[in-house]
C-alpha cells in the first residue's frame, strides 16, 4: 500500500483571506477534518483551520496567506499520510481495495471491484465481471474483505 492516500482536490478559493475549498474523497468531510497536516506535491503543509461547508471542507493551509496564494493551489490533489489515518482493524480506504476480486459465499468469482459510488443511503460497490453488479457496501452484503488475498466475499440476492 502507498504511504500517501489521495484525500481530495482543491477546487476553488473561498473568500479573500487564503482559504481553499476542498472536494473530499474520504468517507466524510468530518473525517478529513481530523487531520492536522496534508501533502501537496509531496510537501507537508499544516492545516491551520478547517470547517465543513455542504460536502466540502473550507481550510486555511500553511503558506496560503492571501487570495493569490490560494489561487495557486486550485486543482491540486491533496494527500494525507496513511499512518495519520489510524484506521481500525478491518477498515480500508476504497482506493486500497479497488481491483480486488469479488467472490460469492461459495467462492465463485463474480468480478473485480471497479468503482465505489457514494449515495445518500450507502456506498455502492461496482463489480465488473460477465455482467456489472451493484452491491451496497453494508454488512448484510459485504461479508469479508481480505487484504492479504485481495478478495471481497459478498452475499448476493436475486436482482443484484
Amino acid at each position: 500500500m502507498k504511504e500517501y492516500v489521495e484525500a481530495g482536490r482543491i477546487v476553488n478559493t473561498h473568500g479573500v483571506n487564503g482559504e481553499v475549498k476542498i472536494e473530499v474523497w474520504l468517507d466524510s468531510p468530518e473525517f478529513f477534518r481530523s487531520f492536522k497536516r496534508l501533502y501537496l506535491n509531496g510537501a507537508e503543509k499544516k492545516i491551520l483551520s478547517s470547517r465543513v461547508h455542504k460536502s466540502f471542507v473550507i481550510a486555511r493551509i500553511e503558506g496560503a496567506d492571501d487570495l493569490n496564494a490560494a489561487m495557486a493551489l486550485k486543482g491540486k490533489t491533496v494527500e494525507i499520510l496513511r499512518a495519520d489515518a489510524h484506521l481500525k482493524k478491518g477498515e480500508f480506504f476504497v482506493q486500497d481495495i479497488l481491483g480486488f476480486r469479488v467472490v460469492d459465499e461459495q467462492g465463485t468469482e463474480i468480478g473485480i471491484l471497479a468503482d465505489a459510488v457514494e449515495t445518500p443511503a450507502s456506498m455502492i460497490y461496482v463489480v465488473k465481471g460477465e455482467r456489472e453488479h451493484l452491491i451496497p457496501a453494508v454488512k448484510e452484503f459485504i461479508l469479508n474483505i481480505d487484504a492479504e488475498r485481495e478478495e471481497i466475499r459478498v452475499h448476493l440476492i436475486e436482482g443484484m
